[in-house]
């Protein structure tokens, strides 16, 4: 049996539309959901009632025929109605509320006002180190241009105790309300008010100094800690140290890519290091022990093990890179480059023909 939307409203078939307005917002208002004691379906059928008595062509037809093309029931979707005036569903059948906020504004006062402050951007700088500072871990000290907080005005823009005005674009609200016609219909869009940046009231006395953005460029400082095994490349996040959001809006971040210096002895892979190491003829033929040196600082005494090819390089487990978060290393490579001498004299020659005999 089909809904009597008169009755849903509790007003007579001959009502006005400002009658019928009037009980709407009443009703919408005693059993609206979010209120104590509110009921969701009677909500839903006041509104659905709303609906079709609010629209001259749909209350002739609720009137003549019971229904309306849909069945009256505007949120059950179905495209476009019979007389091609676009969907069932028109925000501006709402009368004088443009949009769902409209509504609770009217029931509750409004909501929070929109803020258009923007929160600070990221930024990303380059700082450059050693291979023996990636090795230790070291504190850094970054120099870099951005906005920070205007101090004159603890970067607020402007000086709360002279007062505010009631901002006269918005008529206070923070927010602009725009109703354009489409296609489709009727609809409102809302946008933060560009006079008062969404405060609904403007200061009275701005911020001579940062000229009421509260913020000002300005070269800045700050400590960091890179932590033993660094990558070349990697990126430090410092939380909080980017760029100062406008009118005390959030701050954003830090980011400072890290750049290792090549090193004149070792090579860099991954967490391996490699170094070159000129190697005697006679040390080998010899036995004896091969220094080298460590990204450490220290030195290593080092004995060739017999039968081991010059070619290859020979492996020193845990002398490389620090394994960054771990108390592991990685491993340090010689790579030999055999010296042989230019020219021998004859007592030489007869050394080598001798011992040649005995190899």
């Amino acid at each position: 049996m089909p809904k009597d939307y008169y009755h849903v409203l509790g007003v007579a078939r001959d009502a006005s539309e400002e009658d019928i307005k009037k009980a709407y917002r009443k009703l919408a208002h005693q059993h609206h959901p979010d209120k104590t004691g509110g009921d969701e379906q009677k909500f839903k059928e006041i509104n659905e009632a709303y609906q079709v008595l609010s629209n001259q062509d749909k209350r002739a037809q609720y009137d003549r025929f019971g229904k309306t093309s849909n069945g009256g029931n505007p949120f059950s979707g179905g495209g476009f109605d019979f007389n091609g005036q676009g969907f069932d569903f028109d925000p501006s059948q709402f009368g004088d509320f443009s949009n769902v906020g409209d509504i609770f504004e009217a029931f509750f006062g409004g909501g929070q006002r929109r803020k258009t402050y923007h929160r600070g951007a990221d930024l990303e700088t380059a700082h450059e180190i050693t291979l023996e500072e990636a090795f230790r871990g070291t504190a850094a000290a970054v120099h870099f241009q951005t906005f920070i907080n205007c101090a004159a005005c603890g970067g607020m823009g402007h000086f709360a105790k002279e007062g505010f005005t009631k901002c006269g674009t918005c008529d206070g609200r923070g927010e602009i309300r725009e109703t354009r016609q489409s296609f489709f219909g009727q609809f409102a869009q809302v946008r933060a008010c560009s006079k008062c940046n969404g405060q609904g009231q403007i200061p009275n006395k701005i911020c001579g100094t940062c000229s009421g953005s509260g913020r000002i460029k300005s070269g800045k400082n700050i400590q960091i800690e890179i932590a033993p095994g660094i990558a070349d490349g990697q990126l430090v996040k410092v939380v909080g140290a980017g760029q100062a959001g406008e009118r005390g809006a959030g701050t954003g971040d830090l980011y400072v890519r890290i750049k290792v210096k090549d090193h004149p002895d070792f090579k860099r892979t991954n967490d391996d290091l490699t170094v070159k190491k000129a190697l005697r003829l006679t040390d080998v033929l010899l036995g004896k022990k091969i220094e080298t040196p460590t990204i450490g600082g220290g030195k290593l005494h080092l004995e060739i093990p017999s039968g081991f090819n010059l070619r290859e390089r020979l492996r020193i487990p845990g002398e490389g890179m620090p394994k960054l978060g771990t108390h592991r290393r990685g491993d340090l490579y010689v790579e030999f480059d055999l010296e042989t001498p230019k020219k021998l004299n004859s007592k030489a020659k007869k050394i080598l023909e001798e011992l040649e005999g005995e190899l």
